[in-house]
Formats: C-alpha cells, structure tokens, sequence
C-alpha cells in the first residue's frame, strides 16, 4: 500500500514580465496559501512523506512551506528538476523510480501536468488549482508497480474549500 499525494503550486507572481517562468516567486495569495494548507495536512495526522518538488522558484517554496510544517529540514526536500513543466508520462516516471522504504510521496509539480496525471492516475480528479492537493491510495507493493488507473481518489484539499 502506497500514499501519493499531488500538490500544485500556490499561486505565482506575474509581476515582472522579463522573469523568466522557472524564477516566478510566489505571491502574496500564494505565500499566504501555501503555510495555511500546510497546516491544514498536519492537522490530518498522516505521517510526514518524502518530498519531492519540481525545482521552479514557486513549486519549491511551496514544498518549503509544507516541510516546515511538517518539522521537515529543506535539505530533505528531493530536488526533481525534470518535474518542472512534466507531462503525465515524465511524472509517472519520476514516480515509478521513488524509494521504495518511503510508503507516502507529496510530488510538487505544475499545471497542466499534475492534473492530468491525477487523472491518469485514479480517474476522479479535475483541473487543479493553485495549492491543490489530491491524496492517492495506490494498492502496490513498490513504487515501480505505479500506473494509469493504479490508485484510488482518498481526498482533495484546496484553499477556495475554506
């Protein structure tokens, strides 16, 4: 049995138009978005996952958020550069070669990719907003044995729910 959990990105700036798309920090909404569904994922109790995040300046900062809530150091967070703009079948990919001695992953990403993987994935899930999170239960033995279709929808949070 395996736990996923796909997180987009809290909401970015679009402040300085000669930025390039990796470098886009956060914004406000989004540095006030990130912290507080952080907090609302401890408040759940599940243990605390391995993080993994697209290495962009937004989905990074976002992983930090979470990890500070969950007493995670930052060195921990596994820098992904390849999640950065990932389709479905990279991130499957990116998947498919997690440790096996971690039982629950949180994979920061980017849109359109981390929804349509979700989807891929279990089927039951839209479009995803910023600092969405979907949590997957995954009937498989190793992270390898992940495909399309592979997981089952346990729930979804998001910050226009509170």
């Amino acid at each position: 049995m395996r736990t996923l959990l796909l997180t987009r990105h809290a909401k970015s700036s679009w402040d300085d138009p000669r930025q390039s798309d990796f470098d886009r920090p956060l914004n406000a909404r989004g540095e006030r978005d990130a912290p507080a569904m952080a907090e609302r994922f401890v408040r759940r109790g599940l243990p605390p996952p391995l993080l993994v995040s697209s290495t962009a300046r937004r989905a990074w900062r976002t992983a930090q958020a979470f990890a500070n809530a969950l007493g995670i150091p930052e060195r921990a967070i596994v820098a992904m550069p390849k999640a950065y703009h990932a389709v479905e079948d990279t991130l499957l990919d990116i998947v498919n070669t997690l440790p096996d001695d971690a039982a629950t992953v949180m994979l920061f990403g980017h849109n359109p990719g981390i929804s349509g993987f979700a989807y891929a994935l279990c089927g039951a899930t839209g479009e995803m907003a910023t600092c969405h999170t979907v949590c997957l239960q995954l009937d498989v033995d190793r992270w390898a044995d992940v495909g399309r279709g592979t997981a089952r929808l346990l729930w979804e949070d998001f910050p226009k729910l509170h």
